[in-house]
């Protein structure tokens, strides 16, 4: 007996069940207030060059018009003529004319109609300088992913639970002294612990409370953990919109995070890392525990039965020796890295888009939220790849789309709606990616493919930042639209080769090597409906592949 029948036995979604799961998504809502409150906190306001100590970005009456038209230049951006960022004349101009030389300014003054005060205006992260704002992006996912491999290889190591606090632990404190930052390069450092603590978190809470479900709930506990995540970054835009200072933002969305420390008496351990470990006695305590809450009786000589599965014994190389695998494989980790890229890019472009950053935010949480509901109800109806693809095509056409409204003129609100539409692809291709990913790979490499998979992730995760930024670095008309031609066309690429992968959808998935060479080459004999047993294989593969889902 495996410790999956146990679990059937007990109650697959139970109310014991559903309370864990509800307590270990709650940490979800942290990783994404903490995981994007970057988008205002490294907003870049509009600044000019100061031309005093007192000066102020608003102009206050007519001689200090005067006075700034004759210190600053006027340069060429999107098509009108504005106030230059970083230059002053090195002598005001007047009347009888002066030196058109200009030099770089060191003081610069801030529009503070969106915030009082954020990290861009606190160390002035602006002009040659702003290429550390996207260093600072990057390092996010940087630590997310040094976190990824250090916390999973401790949590297997030494339990779930206790690593689970040693996360809540770095993650409070190092979001709780960011706003103590001196220079921005101590913020830089700090954000990477968070990065690495906060989705460490996630992770190991989500898998505590997995491997608690049933086998055939696990697909839609999986996707279902998003909504989570949904709720953290509404509270977020929220609390932003209230608290316009920095600093005040960040601790208000931080202290609460010490709160989690009560779990420690509402999580168990891991019953099934406690069988692996063989402390027999303690996952059958919790598994009673379980039992009577959902008001199931377990036979007395249950766990006497019980085998553990010790996982996988294939390598990892295996994946590259027949074409076929190997082509899908490369198709697999192309689609995680653009969907990381493009998912994250687009989360951090709201800052470049023209129209209010809160409107903006908003309106993209909304329509990430919808995807994950489209997600929920379609998954299992329409398919894996058949959801997938349209989801990458569609919001890929739609941010290559926005080159059209920049060359004719539209409104702004143009470029807005089809970054949300590509949004929208984006979103639901992540919460699709990681279950039909780890369906197509053959059980015996499952565990080594995922997580290869998750790394190519992170690479495209440290890489959205550069690309979100490419519209800082060339300015002009194309500012807004280059970073979302760049995201449409790798979307369309990657939606486009992932044709290549077969459906997984009620088909009979492959264990093996060999297995995976054959499936989906042929349509006889691969369809079923699926019964218990066989949404029991489909769930532990969400199982294995959850751990290293796209917030972790």
């Amino acid at each position: 007996m495996k410790f999956d029948d146990i679990l059937i036995h007990v109650g697959e979604f139970g109310s014991y069940q559903r309370r864990m799961y509800v307590l270990v998504c709650i940490p979800a809502i942290f990783t994404a207030i903490q995981t994007m409150v970057p988008v205002f906190l490294l907003d870049i306001p509009k600044h000019r060059c100061a031309i005093s100590p007192n000066d102020t970005f608003n102009i206050q009456g007519e001689s200090h018009a005067r006075l700034v038209n004759a210190s600053i230049p006027y340069v060429k951006e999107g098509g009108e003529f504005t106030l230059s960022s970083c230059l002053l004349y090195k002598s005001p101009m007047n009347d009888s004319g002066a030196s058109n030389d200009t030099e770089t300014c060191s003081r610069w003054v801030f529009d503070t109609s969106d915030f009082q005060t954020n990290v861009i205006t606190e160390f002035n992260i602006v002009c040659d300088k702003r290429i550390l704002r996207t260093h600072s992006n990057m390092a996010l996912f940087a630590g997310s992913l040094v976190g990824a491999f250090a916390m999973g290889f401790l949590s297997d190591l030494i339990g779930r639970k206790i690593t689970f606090f040693i996360s809540v632990g770095l993650q409070a404190i190092s979001a709780i002294v960011t706003p103590f930052s001196p220079n921005i390069y101590v913020f830089i450092v700090i954000r990477v612990v968070n990065a690495l603590s906060s989705n460490s978190l996630f992770m190991i809470a989500f898998v505590l409370g997995l491997e608690m479900v049933g086998p055939s709930k696990r697909v839609i506990a999986g996707v279902g953990v998003q909504l989570f995540w949904s709720v953290g970054i509404f509270l977020l835009v929220a609390i932003a919109y209230a608290i316009r200072n920095w600093k005040t933002l960040q601790l208000v969305i931080s202290v609460p995070s010490v709160l989690m420390f009560g779990f420690w008496w509402l999580i168990p351990e891991s019953p099934r890392w406690l069988m692996s470990r063989g402390r027999k006695a303690e996952a059958e305590s919790i598994i009673q525990k379980a039992a009577k809450t959902n008001g199931v009786e377990l036979p007395a000589d249950m766990f006497a039965q019980l085998t553990f599965d010790e996982g996988d014994q294939g390598k990892f190389t295996q994946l590259f020796t027949s074409r076929v695998i190997r082509h899908r494989t490369l198709v697999i980790f192309f689609n995680w890295f653009v969907v990381n890229i493009v998912y994250y890019g687009l989360g951090l472009n709201v800052q470049n888009l023209s129209g209010d950053i809160y409107l903006n935010y908003t309106i993209s949480s909304a329509v990430e939220t919808m995807s994950y509901v489209a997600c929920i109800l379609l998954l299992d109806r329409v398919g894996r790849k058949l959801l997938h693809c349209t989801s990458m095509f569609v919001g890929g056409l739609a941010c290559a789309a926005v080159l059209f409204p920049v060359i004719y003129l539209a409104p702004s609100w143009v470029t807005i709606l089809l970054s949300m539409i590509g949004k929208f692809g984006a979103s639901a291709a992540f919460a699709i990616i990681y279950v039909f990913s780890a369906e197509l790979l053959p059980t015996v490499v499952r565990n080594s493919g995922v997580g290869a998979s998750s790394t190519c992730g992170k690479i495209g995760g440290m890489l959205s930042p550069y690309i979100a930024d490419l519209g800082l670095l060339i300015g002009g008309d194309l500012k807004v639209a280059l970073p979302l031609i760049v995201f449409g066309g790798l979307s369309v690429a990657a939606g486009g080769l992932s044709l290549i992968l077969p459906e997984t959808l009620n088909t009979t998935l492959p264990e093996t090597v060999e297995d995976a060479k054959v499936f989906g080459q042929s349509t006889s004999g691969t369809k079923y409906n699926m019964k218990t047993s066989d949404k029991k294989a489909s769930g532990d593969i969400q199982l294995n592949c959850v751990q290293r889902n796209k917030h972790v």
